[in-house]
């Protein structure tokens, strides 16, 4: 298949030009000027962009979320719309952060309905009191998640942690989801460190020795974030109050910062208290040299409004080729998967998405996603010629 006519965007340089793809056998085979293909796909006055990867989203927490008195395949089903408004979006590759069970990648490789690929956390790990402890003063313990697919998930001390961490790997999960401190969101604690640097380490650690499993850390505050940043986690998600202190933590360790600005950016009329700390923290960030990558914390914000979580970045300090760089490339690298995609080039799996115009802007990025292939195959299909 020849992919011709159009621009194609170097995830790696930024940079923009004229270029026909070929694909073959869900792989892109060759880029460059004047080439040949069997089948001719007509991309002139459009630009293509490697597939987006979404390294924090929440696949099956879309649906009615007051579980009382609901079945509990409410939940689980609840990702097959969520998962195909994703894939419909372009985004081609998400790192689930809690909610989803290894049943799901099972059902996406039987093919059972369409989706982008989904790497798993299974629960977010916690020590006790922590925001994966779901207890309630009047009722005690109150797990609504609790099945024998999403094991438990609160623990206490070194040897606890990495309990956890084998308890989670037994069950399936591709990547240990911790949290550090409590929840913008919830209200509290948002400043506190809910974990002991020996407890951190341990699950780093761990994790680590289970196949190489890396560790993504919620962390709004400052102090939580430099502690699991200095304990060698792979990834700090949110960040939302980072200092000088914090940002040269992760520099130092080569952390990245997942900022998910959706949590405070998404109401222009009324973005919140915490928008400016929050842009302020992407910029500090930046500016140190933190590797960034895309994540939307999807519910939190419908699932629609996934991409405007480029735009934000690209507002935020990084620029539109920065921000499509984090929603691709980096946002691959950080998934260990920049081998296989993230970026238009020989080799790489045949994720992409042609936008309408041949621009970088990231304004009105939704309303530019023409057409969409996922591993070679078409699983959206735009009409006519992408021109903006």
């Amino acid at each position: 298949m020849l992919l011709g006519g159009g621009a194609v965007f170097d995830a790696a340089s930024g940079s923009v030009s004229r270029a026909d793809v070929v694909l073959v056998d869900g792989r892109i085979a060759e880029v460059g000027p004047g080439l040949d293909g069997d089948t001719f796909v007509d991309c002139a006055g459009g630009l293509l962009v490697p597939g987006f990867v979404d390294c924090h989203v929440h696949v099956a927490l879309g649906g009615p979320q007051t579980p009382r008195g609901l079945p509990r395949s409410t939940r689980p089903l609840s990702v097959v719309p969520a998962l195909r408004t994703l894939l419909d979006l372009g985004i081609t590759t998400v790192r689930d952060a809690w909610g989803a069970d290894a049943g799901l990648p099972v059902a996406l490789a039987e093919g059972w309905f369409p989706g982008p690929e989904v790497l798993l956390s299974l629960r977010q790990v916690c020590t006790t009191g922590g925001i994966g402890d779901h207890w309630s003063p009047r009722y005690g313990p109150m797990d609504f998640f609790a099945d024998p697919s999403m094991p438990d998930p609160v623990f206490d001390g070194p040897d606890a942690a990495r309990a956890v961490v084998r308890r989670m790997v037994r069950a399936g999960a591709d990547w240990i989801k911790v949290t550090a401190s409590g929840s913008v969101a919830q209200g509290w604690g948002v400043h506190d460190v809910q974990l002991t640097e020996a407890e951190m380490r341990a699950l780093v650690d761990e994790a680590d020795r289970q196949g190489g499993r890396g560790v993504m850390v919620h962390a709004h505050g400052a102090r939580a974030a430099e502690l699991a940043a200095r304990a060698g986690a792979r990834s700090i998600e949110h960040g939302t109050f980072l200092d000088d202190a914090a940002v040269t933590a992760l520099a130092e360790a080569g952390s990245w910062l997942v900022p998910t600005l959706s949590t405070s950016q998404a109401d222009p009329g009324d973005p919140g208290e915490t928008a400016e700390p929050h842009r302020a923290a992407v910029r500090r960030a930046f500016e140190a040299g933190v590797p960034i990558a895309m994540g939307t914390d999807a519910p939190v914000r419908p699932y629609a409004e996934a991409l405007r979580e480029i735009h934000y970045l690209a507002e935020a300090a990084l620029g539109p080729a920065g921000a499509l760089r984090a929603a691709t490339l980096e946002a691959a690298r950080l998934l260990r998967l920049a081998d296989d995609r993230g970026e238009i080039a020989p080799g790489k799996r045949a994720d992409l998405v042609l936008l309408t115009g041949e621009g970088l802007a990231t304004e009105r990025l939704t309303e530019r996603v023409h057409t969409v292939w996922q591993s070679g195959r078409v699983v959206r299909a735009g009409a006519g010629r992408p021109t903006g």
